[in-house]
């Protein structure tokens, strides 16, 4: 297993607060916390208001209790700016940047009682992220990322995976998008060819806690198959700021963005070095371009 730089979120003193992005970090990240405060505090009270598909996606009331909150902060300090939230949808208005709201990744956990789950919020302009804020509440981390100024926690910059793959296999982070079905051919062949040649392939129900583990090295990659579009970015940004190289899964070059098909978000992210042991994994599957390419 790679070592880590830092386990910890952001905290008093932190690196990587200046920048081009540095008022819509701090924004973010104050948006993030005080969202995680208040699903922390009501953990235990949750329950689902509604299903989301047919296939047994929920939405809670903490969901849209945290989406408020978030929205509040937001549309106060960027009023004529985009915003698309999870649950809310798309608040529209003119010009380059787009918000990217999830004020709870995880809500089929939190659900079950499962304390997994995280807020995300994420900016994009021309569709692709230039800041990137994941909030844990069950610890209080919060780990940020601004396009070409790193990503950072509490300690210091994050530096991604950074030892050997283990002889024993990688650990790996999957996801697929909820249009994903449970018999889906694809699917099911690349987490059969992750399962027999990784050490653990890890389905946490709440992508963004993939992110922050890989952007702090303490897993060695991350493989999405139609990922979800509102999610997806700030937490790739975090490990794209710590040199994490992302490829379609036929090898060729990815963008992270939240627009298009959810077919342009099938993808493998790793170090540079481990990229190839991933790609193999995948072609095993017999997954190539029909799984999807980059936006």
């Amino acid at each position: 297993m790679p070592s880590s730089a830092t386990d910890e979120g952001t905290g008093p003193g932190d690196a990587g607060g200046a920048g081009p992005y540095a008022h819509e970090q701090r924004v973010a990240v104050a948006a993030a916390e005080e969202a995680g405060a208040l699903l922390r505090a009501r953990f235990r009270e949750a329950h689902a208001v509604g299903e989301k598909g047919e296939d047994g996606d929920v939405v809670t009331d903490l969901d849209l209790a945290a989406e408020k909150v978030i929205l509040a902060r937001l549309q106060t300090h960027f009023p004529h700016e985009r915003i698309l939230s999870e649950e809310a949808g798309l608040f529209d208005a003119v010009g380059e940047r787009t918000w990217l709201v999830d004020p709870l990744d995880g809500s089929n956990n939190v659900a079950i009682g499962l304390t997994a789950y995280a807020v995300g919020i994420g900016l994009c302009v021309d569709g692709s992220p230039v800041v990137g804020v994941v909030h844990e509440p069950v610890t209080g981390a919060t780990w940020r990322a601004a396009l070409g100024g790193g990503a950072y926690g509490a300690s210091g910059r994050l530096t991604g995976p950074a030892a050997p793959v283990p002889r024993s296999g990688p650990v790996l982070a999957w996801t697929q998008g909820h249009a994903v079905g449970r018999g889906d051919p694809t699917a099911t062949a690349l987490r059969g060819a992750l399962e027999r040649r990784s050490r653990r392939v890890l389905q946490l129900w709440a992508p963004l806690l993939g992110w922050t583990m890989l952007a702090r090295g303490t897993i060695d990659g991350y493989v999405g198959y139609r990922a979800e579009g509102i999610d997806f970015p700030p937490g790739a940004l975090l490990a794209a700021e710590t040199g994490v190289e992302f490829r379609t899964l036929d090898g060729g070059p990815f963008r992270v963005g939240f627009s298009g098909p959810d077919s342009n978000r099938s993808f493998v992210a790793a170090r540079p070095e481990a990229v190839p042991l991933l790609l193999d994994m995948v072609a095993e599957a017999g997954v190539g371009r029909a799984g999807g390419g980059g936006v």
